[in-house]
C-alpha cells in the first residue's frame, strides 16, 4: 500500500474515464440543406452566389461542450454555407459546395419563406473538397 502506486493506479483509471468519454462523443457531419424544388426563382447575374448557412453556423460549442448562441461575437469568425444557386460568370464554385466565407460581408434576402445570403464569388475564402465537404472542417482556415 504505498503512496506511489495507489496514485498510478487512479491516473490510469481516470485516463481510461476519460478515454471512455471521448469515444462516446460523435459529431454528426453538417448535412446539405434541403434544396428548393426546380429551379429557383430568381436568375443571379454575373459572380453572384445565392447560399444557406450551414446549422452549425448558427450556434456551435466549445471544446468544453458549452453551447455558445450565433449572437455572441468574438473577434472575426468564418461561417460556412451551403450553395443553392451560382451567377453565369461564377468559375471555381458550383452548386452543392460548402464555401467559407465572412458573415460581415453579406445581403440577405428571402425567397419562398426561406431566407438565404447573396455573396460574391471573391467573397469566399474557400470551399470544401471532396469527401471533407462532409467532415469537421473546422471554424478557422
Amino acid at each position: 500500500m504505498s503512496f506511489g502506486a495507489n496514485a498510478e493506479d487512479k491516473a490510469v483509471e481516470s485516463a481510461g474515464q476519460a478515454e471512455s468519454l471521448a469515444t462516446q462523443v460523435e459529431v454528426a457531419p453538417p448535412q446539405p440543406p434541403k434544396l428548393p424544388d426546380g429551379p429557383l426563382p430568381v436568375r443571379l447575374l454575373a459572380d453572384r452566389m445565392l447560399v444557406m448557412l450551414d446549422a452549425e453556423s448558427a450556434e456551435r460549442r466549445s471544446a468544453g461542450g458549452i453551447l455558445i448562441p450565433a449572437t455572441a461575437t468574438v473577434g472575426k469568425r468564418l461561417a460556412w454555407a451551403f450553395v443553392v444557386g451560382t451567377g453565369t460568370h461564377v468559375r471555381q464554385i458550383s452548386n452543392g459546395d460548402r464555401v467559407l466565407f465572412d458573415p460581415e460581408d453579406r445581403r440577405e434576402v428571402e425567397i419562398a419563406g426561406q431566407t438565404y445570403l447573396l455573396l460574391r464569388e471573391r467573397d469566399v475564402a474557400g470551399v470544401a473538397e471532396g469527401d471533407s465537404a462532409s467532415q469537421d472542417t473546422g471554424m478557422y482556415l
